[in-house]
């Protein structure tokens, strides 16, 4: 299993989607899209990243007529979210502990 950081996680857009993903079940195919300010087809492809490296499941159900998707993060997603997340502080603890002179 990965320790540190993971490089389908890091991009921006797959991040915030873990980190929405990771303070609930699940959320919204919509809420997601509108939250990061993307396209249907962006998101989509985000979300097929992180669904083929076993990140996260979508669930896609009907409501009045209307196909409704919902994403969720995985127990291997939260495991390698919490693990990428902890690198990054240590990243950044280690750069505000050190001894360099600040700008």
């Amino acid at each position: 299993m990965n320790t540190g950081f993971d490089e389908v996680i890091h991009p921006l857009n797959r991040l915030q989607i873990c980190a929405m993903l990771s303070r609930v079940e699940s959320l919204s195919f919509a809420t997601i899209r509108d939250t990061l300010a993307v396209s249907d087809s962006v998101l989509s492809k985000q979300l097929k990243v992180l669904q083929e490296a076993g990140y996260v499941t979508l669930r896609k159900e009907s409501f009045n007529s209307r196909i409704h998707a919902w994403v969720a993060l995985t127990p291997l997603g939260r495991t390698v979210f919490t693990a990428h997340m902890a690198e990054l502080c240590r990243v950044a603890d280690g750069v505000m502990t050190d001894d360099r002179p600040r700008p």
